[in-house]
């Protein structure tokens, strides 16, 4: 199941991101990371801490609930297949 979590996760994130128009490098730069971190992160492959997510919720300017409801949605979607 992580694995699908963190799937739903940089989607999540990567949707956000691309509303806005920035890059990955864009995003990264504000957060202060790595743009490959970020890149592992929206594939999937990378979970962020706690303090990365902050992070990044508050560059993209979105409520950490918000997002994780967002990640829950997709989850249960993916679940149901």
């Amino acid at each position: 199941m992580g694995d699908v979590v963190d799937q739903a996760l940089g989607q999540a994130l990567r949707k956000l991101r691309t509303e806005r128009g920035w890059s990955q490098s864009d995003l990264a730069l504000r957060v202060e990371m790595d743009r490959n971190y970020l890149s592992l992160i929206e594939l999937g492959r990378s979970s962020p801490s706690v303090r990365m997510l902050m992070r990044l919720c508050m560059a993209l300017d979105v409520h950490a609930g918000a997002l994780l409801d967002d990640v829950e949605r997709r989850v249960q979607a993916q679940q149901q297949f």
